[in-house]
């Protein structure tokens, strides 16, 4: 899918924020470590990715009822849903230089009665030329979501005759009805009757 870079400024798919702060001493020791078991940018991206994916369990699968949304937070918990995941694999791989940004889709439910947005991450590593979108969720339930800069390996390809679609922009910061959600959500249960229909 082509995506559409909405920021004027591609510095700022480097930046720190109060969602994505990569600055914080929890995120500088993660890519720290991650830096020093790889030998260049994509060997980095692909471990965190790798990271994120499978040793931050997404609080839907596990039941854990903790809402985090700030990438440091998600790290020290070790809990998120997809957004949050996104958040934190955005903030190490801009804490190692590399631009990162924000996607989303519109999916299906899984009770299939409503659709819900869906929170991916989109890298761009140098010599690559384009944005291509990762999908940190985390594989369960015949999931099978990789890092790849040849072809996307998501979670769901979306179905345009259930509604489905793919946003193509890769934002910056966090979507406002994104982070409002979780920020006003004090409990998973509660998030998931909040999390947007739309964008």
């Amino acid at each position: 899918m082509e995506l559409i870079q909405s920021a004027p400024d591609i510095s700022s798919y480097l930046a720190d924020d109060e969602v994505i702060d990569h600055r914080h001493p929890l995120v500088r020791e993660a890519s720290e470590r991650l830096g020093a078991e790889t030998v260049d940018a994509y060997a980095y991206a692909s471990a965190a990715y790798e990271f994120v994916r499978d040793t931050i369990p997404h609080s839907m699968d596990s039941g854990d009822p903790r809402v985090t949304w700030r990438a440091s937070d998600v790290l020290a918990a070790r809990t998120g849903i997809c957004f949050a995941k996104s958040h934190a694999l955005t903030a190490l791989l801009r804490a190692a230089g590399i631009h990162a940004g924000l996607c989303y889709q519109r999916l299906t439910g899984s009770d299939d009665a409503r659709l819900i947005v869906h929170g991916l991450v989109a890298v761009r590593l140098p010599g690559w030329g384009r944005w291509v979108r990762q999908d940190p969720r985390g594989n369960t339930g015949g999931v099978d979501a990789r890092f790849s800069a040849s072809e996307e390996r998501l979670a769901w390809v979306t179905r345009s005759q259930f509604n489905e679609m793919d946003y193509p922009v890769v934002y910056d910061v966090p979507h406002p009805a994104v982070l409002h959600a979780l920020r006003s959500s004090g409990s998973r249960d509660e998030l998931s009757l909040k999390l947007p229909t739309a964008l």
